[in-house]
């Protein structure tokens, strides 16, 4: 994956705020929150693309690149990395808008972490399926 400091990259899948019941014993936003963040906003993702229910099967190169704090506003941005039969891969990145700037879309942001996490389409009985293709 590579890495742009400057914007995020893909398309925006879930903002949030990052609340006092997210933090772990440093008074940090818990980094397993974040990852279900990702998870969440990954998973919207894919079912679009698989046009139905998937699950989510890997979580590859998981980096944490700077803690988040309360009130900080979590936005998680995603693109497609691979698209294969019955899968589909998504980098993730995190990146937020500190709890201290009212400044909306203009103000600063940084990314806090990024992973490749890959879901697989399945049926009703929790089978792998084919995504539909165009």
């Amino acid at each position: 994956m590579t890495q742009n400091l400057d914007k995020p990259c893909g398309q925006l899948l879930l903002r949030t705020l990052a609340m006092p019941g997210d933090t772990n014993t440093n008074g940090d936003i818990f980094g397993g929150w974040i990852m279900s963040q990702m998870d969440i906003a990954g998973g919207i993702r894919a079912q679009e693309i698989a046009q139905g229910p998937i699950v989510t099967v890997a979580v590859d190169s998981m980096k944490f690149i700077k803690p988040v704090q309360v009130g900080d506003v979590v936005c998680c941005y995603g693109s497609v990395i691979r698209l294969g039969t019955t899968s589909v891969a998504l980098k993730l990145e995190v990146w937020i808008r500190p709890r201290q700037c009212h400044d909306g879309d203009s103000g600063p942001r940084y990314k806090v972490t990024e992973a490749a996490f890959t879901y697989v389409a399945i049926d009703e009985n929790g089978a792998k399926r084919m995504i539909p293709r165009p």
